[in-house]
């Protein structure tokens, strides 16, 4: 099976040797669209992609596969928005992820971590008042910022990101309600998502982009948050309209926005991108790079094993 793999695997190069020993490996990280399209065209023995979405800043869709002879993608991934799902359904493209995996997923926290860590820099302000410093300031007045402990944490999807966020917000004091209409939940107060946005001093999202939850965090959602919540995404940029955060962080209705993901995320380029050019204009807005499960710990044990479903493709 002759694989190309898109996603950079030199930090992590137990996981390269092993895909060389398992498959004919052609490895092109950060390849461009256009020029992974040209060599698909050029090389019809390739018949696999191996991919993750949080390098990947473009969709695997027909532009890129009409006309290969690509019949796998295998993403070292929970999350399938990187890929044309519908487009490969009707092409017959198999695609492998680690959505299913249970065993593996519960065992990975990185990206609950991230997003306690975004929360706490909202609220601390931590970023500008690093910066600050490092332009020689030493005042701690512009950078005032909120004690958690004692806040209400409001949670959105309960699954396995969701129950660690859960739980770092309970250990630091916070009260914790919960919105998961999918579950029932024993260790904290269940709520309805109405309840969740009026009573939340900060909410993390931790679901998958599906129809119900596309756009969850809207106009309307925002107009029934009576405590100017912090909101944190580390799901996917679709989960929230980014034009209703925008308006709700420049009119002061939210206290800041901390976010893993964009909508827009796998355009090439970022540099119109509204929301990134709000975090840079001294709006309480932080953006990180898609790096939620992206931990040494976390990244070796997700990709090894997306890796070794090769070998057990032809069991």
């Amino acid at each position: 099976m002759k694989v190309v793999c898109i996603t950079p695997l030199d930090h992590i190069a137990e996981v390269r040797h092993r895909l060389s020993e398992l498959v004919n490996l052609v490895y092109r990280p950060n390849i461009s669209k256009k020029d992974l399209r040209n060599l698909l065209l050029s090389d019809d023995s390739i018949t696999c992609l191996f991919t993750n979405p949080n390098k990947q800043n473009y969709l695997i869709d027909s532009r890129l596969l009409d006309s290969t002879n690509i019949r796998l993608i295998n993403t070292a991934s929970t999350g399938l928005n990187h890929i044309d799902l519908e487009y490969c359904r009707s092409t017959n493209i198999r695609i492998l992820s680690l959505t299913e995996d249970y065993s593996l997923i519960r065992s990975l926290p990185s990206t609950s971590e991230l997003a306690f860590g975004l929360f706490l820099a909202l609220s601390r302000k931590i970023p500008q008042a690093s910066d600050s410093v490092k332009k020689f300031n030493w005042d701690y007045e512009p950078f005032v910022g909120r004690q958690i402990g004692g806040m209400t944490a409001g949670i959105i999807g309960y699954g396995r990101l969701g129950t660690y966020m859960a739980r770092y917000c309970h250990a630091f004091g916070m009260k914790v309600i919960i919105y998961d209409p999918f579950k029932n939940v024993f260790d904290y107060e269940q709520v309805e998502k109405k309840e969740l946005f009026e009573r939340s001093d900060m909410i993390s999202l931790h679901v998958h982009v599906k129809k119900d939850t596309i756009g969850i965090i809207d106009d309307k959602a925002i107009d029934l948050m009576n405590r100017r919540p912090f909101i944190i995404n580390t799901s996917r940029g679709e989960i929230v309209d980014e034009g209703s955060i925008i308006r709700a962080i420049v009119d002061d209705r939210i206290s800041g926005y901390g976010t893993d993901v964009l909508a827009d995320e796998f355009q090439q380029d970022l540099s119109k991108n509204d929301l990134i050019n709000l975090s840079k204009n001294g709006y309480n807005v932080l953006i990180t790079p898609h790096i939620g499960g992206m931990s040494l710990e976390g990244q070796k044990k997700a990709y090894l094993y997306a890796v070794e479903k090769f070998g057990k493709i032809h069991e």
